[in-house]
């Protein structure tokens, strides 16, 4: 089942900047897709329209079999608090705020009872390896560590759909290769994998590679082999 179809997909900016030019292309559930280009083709902007951070200006764009304009706002925000988990480049942590409160941010906007909030937290902080620092503010932790915290936050909704925008950028090689192992780990788990970078070595470890280049789609190929992050990867 497809779970993201876009046909025809456009995104033209206020300045008249066109970002995205006509993209077409689905992602089934279970997948783990990269989407990979250089800096300013596009990428992250049709990242934010598949995550609905961001409205398409033309095309078609699907989820789930309903398309973005029959969804209400209430939905929208709905389905990013309880399908999708998003873990960015730069982190996005609160600075004077410990690793469990950080985690505990997206049931702030849910229905699950506030007695379970700890626990649920806590156990994926236990997930990504963390348990020892579940006290600690950002500024105690390594680049890897804040990583981990990031996707420990995208997991504790339990959702179906993780994206990862540039997730290895500000990371060493070893920090980075850990964060694509416990990418790969999701996807194991059948959750689907959107994930976004510039590194072909990085986009290597999807099954199926989207290249863009100037808002278009320039390429869209299966990996024969896929890397695995046991066998490690030079940045």
């Amino acid at each position: 089942m497809r779970i993201f179809e876009l046909t025809g997909v456009e995104k033209t900016y206020s300045d008249g900047t066109r970002a995205v030019r006509g993209v077409s292309f689905g992602i089934s559930r279970g997948e783990f897709v990269s989407i990979m280009g250089p800096s300013g083709s596009g990428k992250s902007t049709i990242l934010h329209i598949l995550g609905f951070l961001d409205r398409h200006t033309a095309g078609t764009y699907t989820f789930e079999g309903k398309t973005f304009e029959e969804y209400s706002p209430d939905d929208l925000a709905h389905i990013r608090n309880q399908k999708m988990g998003f873990v960015f480049q730069m982190f996005n942590l609160l600075p004077r705020t410990s690793v469990l409160e950080n985690v505990k941010l997206p049931l702030l906007y849910s229905d699950i009872p506030k007695a379970e909030w700890d626990a649920r937290a806590r156990d994926v902080i236990e997930r990504v390896g963390l348990s020892h620092r579940v006290s600690f503010e950002p500024a105690k932790l390594s680049g890897g560590e804040k990583q981990r915290v990031a996707i420990a936050r995208a997991l504790v909704m339990d959702p179906d759909i993780i994206f990862a925008d540039e997730p290895t950028g500000n990371l060493d090689s070893v920090s980075g290769l850990s964060i694509m192992e416990k990418l790969q780990d999701l996807n194991t788990e059948g959750r689907t994998i959107v994930l976004i970078t510039h590194e072909t070595e990085t986009a290597e470890f999807a099954n199926r590679i989207i290249s863009v280049l100037d808002g278009k789609i320039d390429s869209d190929v299966r990996v024969q082999k896929r890397r695995h992050a046991k066998d490690g990867f030079v940045k």
